[in-house]
C-alpha cells in the first residue's frame, strides 16, 4: 500500500507547525522521521493516521484522501494505553473486535499476534503486572491484530531504558521482516533511526530538512565506520541553523 504526503500544512494558533511537507512511503518500506521536540513530527503522524486533517495539502493511500481512522492504518503511541481492566489478549483483541469478529474469533487473532510477540504466555495477565518493554510488546501486537498495511509508531520506545529499547528494535525488525506491513517510525534517536530505517526523513522547522537512503545491509551495527559515518552526517544537518 502506498502513500503520499503532497504540500502538506498545519498550523495551530496562527503558528505554521507543517510547511508544503511532501514524500512517499512505497509498500512494505521503513521509515524513520527524525527531529527535535515541536518540528512537526507527531502532528505530521496523527495526519496520516487520520486524526487531524491537513490545513492544505493532500494525504493519499492508493490514490484515495485520507479523511480519518483507518483498521489499514494503525498506531503505536509512546504510552501503551492499554485499558487496564481488560487482562492482555482481550487488549489484543478489542480492535478485531471492534471490526465485527466473534470474541472467540478475535481473541484467536489476538493470540496470534501475542505468539509473534513473544507473550503467549502472559495472556491471561492484567496490564499492570508487565513491564515497560512487555506492555510496549502488546501495544505492537494490538495494532497489528487489525491487520493494518501501514504502522505508524509516535516514539514508542521513547520511555524504555537503554537496553530494553535496544532489544525492542530488534523486536521490532524481526516482526516486520516477517510481516512486511510499510512503516513510519517517529524518533529522536539518530542511531535508532539509522539502524530501524530504508529511509529516513530529517524534519526541522515544520519542514522535510533532508532525505537519507540507508543502504546497509540488516541487521546493522553501531560499531560499523558507515553506521558512525552516516550518524555523523545526520548530526550536522540537525544542528546547521
Amino acid at each position: 500500500m502506498s502513500l503520499a504526503v503532497q504540500n502538506v500544512e498545519k498550523g495551530y494558533g496562527g503558528r505554521k507547525v507543517l510547511q508544503k511537507v511532501s514524500f512517499t512511503v512505497q509498500p512494505n518500506e521503513f521509515i524513520c522521521i527524525l527531529g527535535h521536540s515541536g518540528c512537526g513530527k507527531s502532528t505530521l503522524l496523527n495526519l496520516i493516521a487520520g486524526f487531524l486533517q491537513p490545513d492544505s495539502g493532500s494525504i493519499t493511500v492508493n490514490g484515495e484522501n485520507v479523511k480519518g481512522p483507518s483498521k489499514a492504518r494503525s498506531v503505536v503511541f509512546q504510552e501503551h494505553a492499554l485499558f487496564p481492566w481488560y487482562n492482555i489478549v482481550d487488549n489484543v483483541a478489542f480492535g478485531p473486535i471492534v471490526q465485527g469478529k466473534g470474541k472467540t474469533a478475535a481473541r484467536e487473532t489476538a493470540m496470534e499476534y501475542l505468539r509473534l510477540v513473544g507473550l503467549e504466555d502472559v495472556a491471561e495477565s492484567m496490564p499492570e503486572q508487565l513491564s515497560g518493554g512487555m506492555k510496549q510488546r502488546v501495544g505492537i501486537a494490538r495494532a497489528l491484530a487489525s491487520g493494518p498495511d501501514i504502522l505508524l509508531m509516535d516514539e514508542p520506545f521513547g520511555a524504555l531504558d537503554v537496553l530494553t529499547r535496544e532489544m525492542m528494535q530488534k523486536e521490532l525488525l524481526r516482526i516486520w521482516l516477517e510481516l512486511k506491513p510499510s512503516v513510519l517510525f517517529i524518533t529522536h534517536s539518530i542511531s535508532e533511526a539509522v539502524y530501524l530505517a530504508d529511509r529516513i526523513l530529517v524534519m526541522k522547522n515544520g519542514e522535510v530538512a533532508k532525505v537519507f537512503e540507508v543502504s546497509m545491509s540488516r541487521p546493522r551495527s553501531n560499531a560499523l565506520p558507515e553506521f558512525a559515518q552516516l550518524v555523523q552526517r545526520i548530526q550536522s544537518v540537525l544542528t546547521l541553523e
